[in-house]
């Protein structure tokens, strides 16, 4: 895949008078047309940056009021894979508000998702008809059916796998809890059919079980194997398990897991054995460990020079890690290579400001997004190498003079842009190639038109 693909973003001198979608960019280029690189160049004054929708099978952004530091993606019955448009999402969120008092957990539901599908060599001007019908000004249908008032500002939000409607939430007084939130989704699926638009309120139900941390923290992930099974990490370098005693209770283990020197910021299970999870840490640290062998770390390693902020562990390939650090830079390890010394397969220096939040493909095992402080959601494939042959090719096919910077990774397959104080990312499970996006300024939902997943032939 060349980099010609990637998202493009046009700089536009601002004129007075001028009609949306005019600018220089309609004008041919006469000589290489240099690529914009966010952090490195500046833009002039009177001069912003545009979007180029040709690069999107779908964006749209919107926002529920409050900024959510994190939210989850819910799973629903509407297709275990959905390739056709429009589409619809579920999701929870819990809300970082001005006051205390003011913070809620809500479910949403996001409908008539619009889109289309582009081809990878795009047509030239006037092939299409039409305009594009993922455009940002689209207007999509979004019903709030309930919002759970919260103890403090949510910290971090996971729904339940095997359960979507049990969530945990992580709040900054220190407080976990578990909620059941059937209620809120079961009325969010009969607003569609009765036609209820926007029905919002405010339920004050008791949550299921909740555990007093010594501090708050943001750690916190369901176990992909085990229904019910929880492990919570603090600020205070704790981590404490949760095993389920029904489907509505939980036994929370008062002696916690301890190895980390400092914070403990993100916890995930190993999507092939239930016993074990990894955690990192601000001491620089990822340690992986096992529940039946005791509170200390079967293994120990330095991750990263700085505070490692997020880890994600691949289910399409469980021997894979990857970590992002407050430094900006991504590492990606294969664990089998762990009592050699030196388990790093790739390690990236792209972005300069810290990582906040990393995840793996859900349909494809090279794939991965990556958000950071810098405003910029990356999308990377390890699997791409640089192809001098496929460069000349495309730029052939497109017609187009672009030099493309030496220094960008030939794994940078995407760049996303346009919000502020990047959060939270994930990818849709049952939409392929369907990310969203949490920020200060809202959320996004974004098909980069150059992400293709190999799918099952049997869509399973």
């Amino acid at each position: 895949m060349t980099r010609g693909i990637k998202h493009r973003m046009k700089a536009k001198r601002k004129n007075k008078g001028s009609k949306k979608g005019e600018g220089s960019s309609s004008v041919p280029p006469q000589h290489p047309v240099k690529v914009w690189q966010p952090g490195v160049d500046k833009l002039e004054e009177g001069e912003e940056l545009q979007c180029d929708p040709s690069a999107y099978n779908s964006l749209h952004a919107f926002h529920i009021g409050w900024p959510c530091l994190s939210f989850d993606i819910v799973r629903d019955t509407l297709g275990l894979v959905r390739t056709e448009f429009p589409h619809t999402v579920y999701f929870m969120a819990g809300t970082q508000a001005e006051k205390a008092s003011w913070n809620s957990i809500g479910i949403f539901k996001v409908s008539n998702i619009t889109g289309k599908r582009r081809e990878l060599v795009p047509k030239h001007e006037g092939d299409e008809d039409g305009e594009d019908s993922d455009s940002e000004d689209d207007t999509d249908d979004e019903d709030e059916n309930g919002a759970q008032v919260a103890e403090g500002c949510v910290n971090r939000i996971r729904s339940m796998s095997q359960n979507p409607h049990i969530c945990a939430a992580w709040a900054d007084t220190g407080y976990v809890q578990v909620w059941d939130l059937s209620s809120h989704l079961n009325a969010l699926a009969e607003s569609e059919t009765e036609g209820i638009q926007g029905a919002a309120a405010v339920f004050t139900q008791d949550p299921l079980s909740k555990y007093k941390h010594k501090d708050e923290g943001y750690a916190i992930d369901w176990n992909p194997l085990v229904p019910g099974r929880l492990v919570s990490g603090d600020c205070k370098n704790c981590i404490y398990l949760w095993e389920p005693t029904s489907a509505a209770t939980w036994n929370v283990d008062n002696t916690p897991f301890v190895g980390h020197t400092a914070s403990v910021e993100d916890l995930q299970w190993s999507p092939a054995e239930p016993d074990v999870f990894a955690s990192c840490s601000v001491d620089g640290s990822i340690a992986i460990w096992d529940t039946r062998r005791g509170k200390s770390p079967a293994a120990s390693f330095k991750a990263h020079n700085a505070d490692v902020n997020v880890i994600s562990w691949n289910r399409l390939a469980s021997i894979m890690l990857a970590s992002g650090s407050d430094d900006g830079t991504i590492s990606i390890r294969d664990l089998r290579l762990l009592k050699e010394g030196d388990s790093v397969v790739a390690h990236f220096e792209y972005h300069k400001h810290p990582i906040t939040s990393i995840e793996w493909s859900p349909h494809e095992a090279s794939s991965l997004a990556v958000s950071s402080s810098d405003n910029q959601l990356t999308i990377w494939d390890l699997s791409l190498e640089k192809d001098e042959e496929e460069e000349a090719e495309f730029k052939a096919q497109t017609k187009e003079l672009v030099n493309a910077p030496e220094d960008l990774p030939p794994q940078l397959l995407f760049i996303h842009q346009g919000q502020k104080v990047l959060k939270e990312l994930h990818w849709h499970a049952q939409i392929p190639g369907m990310i969203v996006s949490t920020a200060a300024d809202g959320f996004n939902i974004l098909m980069p038109s150059n992400i293709q997943s190999t799918l099952p032939s049997d869509g399973a």
